[in-house]
């Protein structure tokens, strides 16, 4: 019987685990809906649980403060960007064809609306990038990880010999980032898609400047 009732506690204890596990997937995947749109400020435990049906009591529960809500919600996104954005080129070989396709990557990301408000970090950066604390301090690092990703794929360009010895693969990131950047909130606030056009082509003609063979393979499908 000390054996049966052991093992009911543990599957009781197991149950409650999963639940709560679920109900804090629940409440991160709201979380970051509304973030992208209206910022992390916006988020509160009482908020989501009205939205999604649950007690307060069982949403604290999850995390505890709203800090701890809006930290989260951050590496939740981090998740869906890296699902979404760098996935699809992992397989990729290095080279400057990675570096065009991890661009267009980030345009099919937002251009998708993976998150409703386009790029989630592009919205919270702009909200917190002069407040200091620890959620600029997790955005900022997020924002340096995918810097050093771009560089990372353009420096391995310029030594496979893609692009232009010479070429500075800082000021060509920096560029990169700023084309696809730009091109977010321009199509949100226009709700028009031709600012993901024309970043691509910007990305295109950015690229081909520094090639070793501006209409080489690296360019095709």
């Amino acid at each position: 019987m000390a054996g049966s009732t052991t093992d009911g506690r543990a599957s009781t204890t197991d149950g409650r685990v999963l639940r709560g596990e679920e109900t804090r997937r629940t409440v991160l995947r709201r979380a970051v809906g509304i973030a992208s749109v209206e910022g992390l400020d916006a988020l509160s435990i009482g908020r989501l649980a009205t939205d999604l049906g649950l007690s307060k009591s069982g949403v604290f529960a999850g995390f505890g403060s709203k800090e701890e809500l809006q930290l989260a919600t951050v590496r939740a996104a981090r998740r869906i960007f890296a699902d979404a954005v760098l996935a699809p080129v992992h397989d990729e070989p290095p080279g400057l064809r990675k570096v065009r396709l991890l661009c267009e990557s980030w345009l099919a990301y937002s251009r998708a609306r993976v998150f409703p408000g386009g790029c989630f970090f592009y919205e919270v950066n702009a909200e917190y990038d002069a407040r200091p604390g620890p959620l600029r301090d997790v955005l900022a690092a997020n924002w340096r990880e995918w810097h050093a990703t771009v560089l990372g794929l353009v420096t391995e360009a310029v030594d496979s010999g893609e692009l232009r010895p010479d070429a500075d693969p800082e000021d060509i990131a920096f560029t990169l980032i700023a084309l696809l950047e730009n091109a977010n909130p321009q199509a949100l606030l226009f709700d028009d898609d031709t600012p993901y056009d024309r970043a691509h082509r910007a990305v295109l003609r950015r690229l081909r400047s520094d090639a070793t063979d501006p209409d080489g393979p690296a360019f095709t499908a």
